[in-house]
């Protein structure tokens, strides 16, 4: 196995792991949250799964993109909700619950979701994705679907070892994604350099502000809704992305535009959380 491969192992590990955690500490009310409210449930459903896909169309379309940063585009695109944004949620003053309920719904509904958005691009493109039904179908089911589910079963049936376990699973998930990540942008500096021409840098940016502008918005009207799709609109997990797009390019480097995602996402969120924070400790200071 090669450095790649561990590293991606070592992404797809951390994702798996986290969402363990949050099995192990989700409730049923959690669960049942956005299912509860249908209205919340569609507009997600559109921002994510409608909405960001067709600004990638626009975006590959229109723009001089080069290959690896369309196909990573795409692949972010039609990826589900990252497992690690709760925390991100909660700092902006969003509800957990409608955090967890989301990752749980398009972790079940990107297995019919992503197969046909790989479908449409397909037709679209002469450079269509070649990766399968089966291959997304895996992908989900064993980063999300089942580790979600042990979780769940694990505070079920045995309480007292979920929430002995919880603490270190989630250093050891936290530890993985750090060392993935920094072992990439090591590894990758230089070409995350070269990659900042031919349109990336603005491709990126545009996807990230209007990920966070159509989640708000779609969010609304209870702030508490709309950080969270925001930031789940804007926000996919590299490996998933880094999986699906190895699997159909695999001699592309596809790691250095993944990183510059990473960063260009992580300073663009900055400002918004400050700012929905700043909203949150304003409407509860108001009378």
């Amino acid at each position: 196995m090669d450095a790649k491969a561990l590293i991606l192992l070592a992404l797809q590990c951390a994702i798996a792991a986290t969402v363990f955690t949050y099995g192990l500490q989700a409730t049923r009310d959690d669960l049942l949250y956005i299912a509860q409210r249908p209205g919340l449930l569609l507009r997600s459903l559109i921002a994510m799964l409608v909405v960001m896909p067709i600004l990638v169309v626009a975006s590959v379309y229109y723009l001089d993109l080069p290959q690896p940063t369309a196909v990573v585009l795409t692949a972010l695109a039609i990826s589900p909700v990252p497992p690690l944004l709760p925390k991100k949620h909660k700092k902006a003053g969003g509800v957990a619950p409608y955090g967890l309920g989301l990752l749980v719904v398009l972790a079940l509904v990107s297995i019919v979701t992503m197969p046909l958005s790989v479908a449409l691009f397909n037709w679209l493109f002469a450079q269509p994705l070649a990766v399968g039904p089966v291959s997304i179908m895996k992908t989900v089911l064993t980063m999300i679907v089942v580790p979600l589910a042990v979780g769940l079963l694990v505070a079920s049936l045995m309480p007292r070892a979920a929430q002995r376990l919880l603490r270190p699973v989630r250093l050891i998930a936290t530890i993985l994604l750090a060392v993935g990540v920094l072992v990439l942008l090591a590894g990758t500096w230089r070409a995350i350099l070269s990659s900042t021409g031919h349109w990336t840098v603005l491709a990126i940016v545009a996807f990230v502000v209007a990920g966070l502008a159509i989640g708000h918005c779609l969010g609304g009207p209870e702030q508490e809704h709309a950080s969270v799709l925001a930031l789940s609109t804007a926000s996919r997990h590299p490996a998933i992305a880094l999986g699906i797009s190895a699997a159909n390019f695999p001699g592309e480097q596809f790691a250095p535009t993944l990183v510059l995602y990473l960063i260009l996402c992580t300073l663009l969120a900055i400002p918004y959380v400050k700012w929905q924070r700043g909203r949150s400790a304003l409407s509860s200071d108001t009378p």
